[in-house]
Parts: structure tokens; sequence; C-alpha cells
């Protein structure tokens, strides 16, 4: 799949965004894949020259449906200077950032090494990363911000890594993803819980991952298209498990972000919850609050995809359920299915939830003033 973006001069523009807005999911790309050399001990170099990196699961380097390829995007977010889509600042500050006035841009590095067996590997890539994303990122434009990546399979290691990030402002939330070694709700990914609420920073659970698991409960599927509908059964089952052990509880002042699973689904998985947990409460007696008061009061949610239902009023009393207040805009740029801040949308929403869509709610979690 891939996706061009053409100029129409002989057209009138699309409705301009007026007002600064916030892009929650951004993917930065390295441009050639020795670009993290200089941030890896060269015992590391060597180590990847002649073993390579080995997951969970194989197809580590790409998604494992071929038309999603290459790089599952925009024809024309090649950079003109070369490199794969997302590899270069200049062309993204041409193309996303000062065209559509994003004032915060959130990175959300993919391939970083989460879901490797070997785990010092891990670490050290996402330490890597972490000291890429601020040296050829976020210190060159102020507009971006980084996630921190971690060793997810190793909970000391990635909580090492959030601890040492803490008060550094070039970060603004921790980033995991959805498909692991076991849900996330597990003890084995408590440490880095701790350390996010410890520092004050919200962890991002994006789609995708590489820990052995298919996107279904099922199996492998056929098609793509199974696939990016499967990103939400994934996220469901995370976000259960997250609740359903505890997590909340134990973190109380911890906020999390689902990241590009959709958001559609979150009243009636919490329906469910609840109905299930009126007559199973004696076996979660740990949980003192039912699963939805749990979802609504630590979830937010990016928007793309943004689930869009033939009448608007749907969709209007699906966020009224969530909350205009939890709602992060988001493109997904450079990938093939961009959402376009101009036209996501529809007309009859209100100036205050507008700009709380746009801008406002992105500042608040990430505390951006």
């Amino acid at each position: 799949m891939n996706i061009q973006f053409r100029d129409r001069p002989e057209q009138a523009p699309a409705a301009s965004v007026k007002t600064a807005i916030a892009d929650c999911d951004i993917h930065p790309a390295r441009a050639m894949p020795t670009e993290l050399y200089p941030y890896l001990a060269k015992r590391w170099h060597e180590h990847l020259q002649t073993y390579g990196k080995h997951a969970y699961q194989g197809m580590m380097e790409g998604p494992p449906y071929p038309k999603a390829q290459p790089n599952a995007s925009r024809r024309d977010a090649y950079p003109p200077e070369g490199g794969p889509q997302g590899s270069s600042l200049s062309f993204m500050q041409k193309q996303l950032l000062d065209p559509n006035n994003v004032a915060l841009g959130v990175l959300n590095p993919l391939q970083t090494g989460q879901g490797l067996r070997n785990q010092d590997l891990a670490a050290a890539l996402a330490t890597a990363i972490n000291d890429w994303q601020i040296e050829k990122w976020t210190a060159r434009d102020s507009r971006l911000k980084g996630s921190i990546v971690v060793a997810n399979e190793d909970g000391r290691a990635a909580a090492a890594e959030i601890r040492k990030r803490a008060g550094d402002k070039n970060f603004v939330q921790v980033l995991l993803l959805s498909r692991n070694v076991e849900p996330l709700g597990q003890r084995r990914y408590w440490p880095i819980y701790e350390a996010a609420q410890e520092i004050g920073l919200p962890v991002g659970v994006h789609a995708f991952g590489f820990g052995g698991n298919p996107i279904t409960a099922s199996g492998w599927p056929s098609y793509y298209i199974e696939e990016m509908v499967g990103h939400s059964q994934c996220q469901q089952t995370a976000l259960a498990s997250i609740v359903l052990e505890g997590v909340f509880e134990r973190y109380p002042k911890l906020k999390m972000v689902m990241i590009e699973a959709g958001f559609g689904w979150a009243p009636s998985l919490a329906w469910r919850l609840d109905r299930n947990f009126e007559r199973l409460h004696s076996e979660v007696p740990h949980l003192k609050r039912k699963p939805s008061e749990y979802i609504r009061d630590h979830i937010w949610w990016t928007t793309q995809p943004m689930e869009d239902p033939e009448r608007r009023d749907h969709l209007f009393e699906l966020i009224e359920w969530i909350g205009w207040d939890k709602l992060l805009f988001a493109t997904d740029y450079p990938h093939w299915d961009y959402d376009d801040p101009s036209r996501v949308l529809p007309a009859g929403v209100s100036d205050a939830n507008r700009e709380a869509f746009y801008l406002g709610n992105a500042k608040k979690l990430y505390g951006i003033s």
C-alpha cells in the first residue's frame, strides 16, 4: 500500500487549520541502518553485523503483509535528498509541521529493538534510539518531543532507562507496543509503570509489536486489512489486562495513551467488563472500582485511525462517552493512512471542544506550557 498526495493548484485549497495543533503520532525513521552506530558501543556494531537482531517472531524489519511496503508510507513522503519516508527533518518541517501549524509533534519511533530476545542488545538499542531522537530531531526543532523507548520485555532495564530520562524536556511519554510476550497488565511490565508514574510521564501503547503473538486471538490472518482492524482487538486485550491485573490500583497516578488502534471499541469493552465484574468481582478483589471507571479516568486516545460512522451524531455520542478531554489528534505521518487535520472533524463541534481536540488536551497531558 502506498499513497501519494498530489498538489491541485487549479482548485482552492481545503480549509486550512488556522490555530496551532498537536500531532501525537509522528514516526521518525533512520536514513540508513547504521545511523544508530554513533550511539552504540562498538561491541554492538560487531554483534549486529555478525548475528543481526532476533525478535520473538520473524519479519522484524516490517509488517508481515507486503502490501504495507515500502514502509507503509506515502509515496510523496520520500525526502528529496534520499532515504526512507520520515527520515528527513527538513522535509518533515516542509511537508507536515509548517503547513499544518504543528505546535507540538510527538515522535514515536518504530523498529527500535522492542521485542528482541537479546535483552542486553534491546536495552542498548533503546538508549541509542533515545539519544538519536534528541540529536537528530528534538534538539533541532523545539516543536518535536520524543517518546522514551525502552527494552519492554526487561522491566528493570526499562525502568532504569525511564529514570535516566527523568526531567529531560526532550521527552513527553514512555513508549510501549501492543503486541508483547504477555498481555501488558502482567507483572513483568510493572517496573515500567512504576518508573513512569514516578517521573510523571504517561505511557503510550502503540499498535504493532514483535512479541511472537499474532494480531488476532485465533492465529495469523490472510490479509493486510485483517491486520489493520486487528490492532483494535490487540489493544483491547492489552487494556483489559492492564485494568484487571490492577495496574491502576497499584499506580493511581499513571496515565496511558492508546495509539493508532481506534477508540470506537472503548465503550463496548468497558460495558462488557462492567457486566462481568458484577458477577466475578470476587476473582479480582484488588479492584476497588468498576473497570469502566479506570478506563475513563486513566486512558487517553489518539485519533488516527478515527472511527467514521455515516451519521455524525453517532461519532459525537461515542466521543461524549470517552470525553472530549481524552482525545488527542494524530496524523500518523508519514504512513499511508495519514489523517489531514483540516478534514478530520465533522461540522458541529464547539469551539472549546475543537481547541481541546487539536491542541489543549495534548498540552495538558504532556505538560507543555
